[in-house]
């Protein structure tokens, strides 16, 4: 049996994970993580970009059924303005300043 590291794209010293339209931010072991999902897209510089970005901070207690899951959700345009706002939750929730 191998054992591979994941090489994971970070952002602000979390994994960012992308599959499809929907991106995951933050680690799977920690309570929170925020749940990212591309609603619409718009062409531009020759590939199409994110637009409208539903997100979610949710908890990953398996024990929770999926709509206790669900802390906070929002949707913002762009996907700095998703980022930005997703990892200023993410930290709250995990300092426990919520």
């Amino acid at each position: 049996m191998s054992t591979k590291k994941e090489n994971f794209l970070m952002y602000k010293g979390k994994p960012l994970v992308r599959s499809g339209n929907t991106l995951y931010y933050g680690n799977m072991s920690d309570p929170y993580v925020i749940l990212m999902q591309i609603t619409s897209t718009q062409s531009g510089y020759d590939m199409d970009m994110a637009e409208k970005i539903s997100i979610q901070l949710l908890a990953t207690d398996a024990d929770l059924r999926p709509k206790e899951r669900i802390i906070r959700k929002s949707e913002k345009v762009g996907l700095y303005n998703a980022l930005d706002i997703g990892s200023i939750w993410l930290e709250r929730a995990l300092s426990g300043t919520m």
